[in-house]
């Protein structure tokens, strides 16, 4: 084992990722746990395990290493007054580097179940250790560290993999097959024969050979080892902002819940680099940090989200309804509320497909902009969507081009985005402008092949990336024949329920209630729905209510 050499600087500290505790702070949570020396290279806690407890480092240094067999790589070391662990710790998940003391010292030492309850009860004290973790996570997304995916980009279930750790903000390396010389060489070290890949590299040198996203997921954390038992009397079927706020109500209201997403919590707002018009963040929040700290606090009233349960079936069933679910979980319960949300649409281009995860992309996160860091790119869309990606892009990228179908910006997109936008010097509005043809150098992405839609003139624009917001379709396919859904799928609630023929409910619905009685949508998912997150977060609180009432009624 190598050890921290014991002269080690402590890593600076520009962003707030490693703020220093005061002495008042340390004596008031030293009655939660206990002041412990620690000797020179002993682990405090080790990569691929769920820490039992967390830090505050008292005297001495500590060494936060990334190791690979006998080698260890320090990344950070930390001072007195300054504590460890990352976002993972909160969440349960194993974590991704080991903390070694570096130096003699002394540590004070909180179990981690003891620190989620110090976070939610001190408001202060909270946020400041929530925004250190949210951008330690940055940070580690930004570096690379976590997990390695080894993988041909041009495998189908390497870009599976790429999308699923992406959109639950897990920080991951990619070694392609096609282009990193070293991937061969880690394969076999591993001995893991190419037919065999992608396969994932845990920390701690556990190997998974081309898992399926729900072992990946049992794997790093995200999926509870146990199921709920017994019958809800809610379940939330979708972990956007709307499902996650009817979690969130109705777990501390004491309702008791379940809730799963077929992907990820946040949903497409945990995609978007920055929300700016969100009521109470003035300075805006992205998406990504918006997702961690609903599932915090839905994990605060005792209810996980299981990522990924993929709901299948719905089905009446004695008063109640059983939901069916991709690995064969079935949950019975009193309501459910759909919060399914919608999936992204493609552009009807040929040839996108093998390049999605690596050089297509629908999201604009720290994720996808650490992979075309300092190359020029191209968003699709004339939405808030596209016009948060392109202003967050240019952040890095040195051109931007936002290729938009229709005459106007204005149209689709909020006025102060169309400003930020319009005034970005690396922003480059094409209006009138449709992607006809991706063009490629090799194995990589070159530029894209555009065209006027009222002239049919053709471009060619350098881009080593594309990224596409062109709307999304509704996930409801589970629903169909149970469910009133409207020409495009979307879930017909309240009057708009009117005289389907289907419809089980003998009363006027509910507002948000669908066809059938005790269930309800909220978010994008639902007809006439209003595209905004304080709208979605809005209605899963409304939808809680209604529960009440039907639960009421039953009852």
């Amino acid at each position: 084992m190598t050890l921290p050499a014991p002269d080690l600087v402590e890593t600076p500290d520009p962003h707030g990722a490693f703020p220093r505790l005061s002495r008042e702070q340390i004596d008031r949570l030293s009655a939660a746990g206990e002041r412990r020396a620690v000797r020179p290279g002993e682990v405090l806690y080790a990569q691929g395990k769920p820490a039992a407890d967390w830090y505050v480092v008292l005297r001495g240094k500590v060494a936060i290493q990334q190791r690979d067999g006998d080698d260890a790589r320090t990344l950070r070391v930390h001072g007195p007054g300054r504590f460890l662990g990352e976002l993972g710790l909160l969440e349960g998940q194993p974590s991704f580097f080991t903390a070694v003391a570096a130096e003699p010292g002394e540590v004070l030492v909180i179990p981690a179940g003891e620190l989620k309850w110090l976070v939610f009860g001190d408001p202060v004290f909270g946020d400041l250790v929530l925004h250190a973790y949210f951008l330690r996570r940055a940070l580690v997304i930004g570096s690379g560290d976590g997990l390695r995916i080894v993988g041909s980009c041009f495998s189908p279930d390497t870009r599976r993999l790429l999308e699923f750790v992406a959109r639950n903000r897990l920080p991951y390396r990619l070694d392609d097959l096609d282009q990193d010389r070293g991937a061969e060489a880690l394969l076999r070290r591993l001995g893991v024969p190419a037919e065999e890949t992608p396969v994932v590299v845990l920390p701690g040198a556990g190997v998974l050979r081309n898992p399926g996203n729900a072992e990946v997921a049992s794997a790093v954390g995200l999926r509870p080892e146990r199921q709920p038992v017994g019958v809800r009397d809610v379940l939330v079927v979708g972990a956007g902002p709307g499902g996650l706020a009817a979690v969130v109500y109705a777990a501390s209201e004491g309702l008791a819940t379940a809730a799963f997403d077929a992907v990820a919590s946040g949903g497409q707002a945990g995609t978007t680099s920055r929300i700016e018009n969100y009521l109470g963040f003035p300075s805006g929040i992205s998406g990504a940090e918006l997702a961690e700290r609903s599932v915090i606090q839905a994990a605060k009233f005792g209810v996980p989200v299981a990522v990924p349960g993929e709901a299948r079936t719905l089905v009446p069933r004695d008063g109640l309804y059983a939901v069916g679910f991709d690995d064969g979980t079935e949950i019975v319960t009193r309501t459910v509320i759909i919060a399914s949300g919608a999936r992204y649409r493609r552009l009807p281009v040929p040839g996108l497909e093998h390049l999605e995860g690596t050089c297509v992309h629908y999201a604009a996160t720290s994720q996808e902009a650490r992979q075309c860091r300092a190359d020029p790119v191209a968003v699709v869309g004339g939405g808030n969507s596209a016009g948060q990606a392109a202003v967050f892009l240019a952040e890095t990228s040195p051109v931007v081009h936002l290729l938009v179908r229709g005459g106007a910006l204005a149209a689709d997109m909020s006025r102060y985005l169309v400003d930020r936008v319009g005034n970005h010097p690396r922003v480059r509005v094409h209006l009138h402008t449709e992607v006809r043809e991706v063009v490629e150098d090799g194995k990589a992405m070159a530029g894209v092949e555009v065209e006027d839609n009222r002239t049919r003139v053709r471009d060619r624009l350098a881009a080593r990336a594309l990224f596409v917001f062109v709307g999304a379709a509704p996930h409801t396919r589970w629903l169909s024949g149970h469910i009133a859904l409207d020409e495009d799928g979307f879930v017909l609630t309240g009057a708009d329920v009117g005289a389907f023929a289907g419809a089980g409910i003998s009363r006027a619905p509910m507002p948000l209630e669908t066809s059938s009685p005790g269930v309800f949508a909220v978010g994008d998912v639902r007809h006439g729905s209003v595209k905004r997150v304080a709208s979605a977060v809005g209605e899963g609180a409304m939808a809680v209510r209604f529960v009440h009432e039907h639960l009421a009624r039953e009852r």
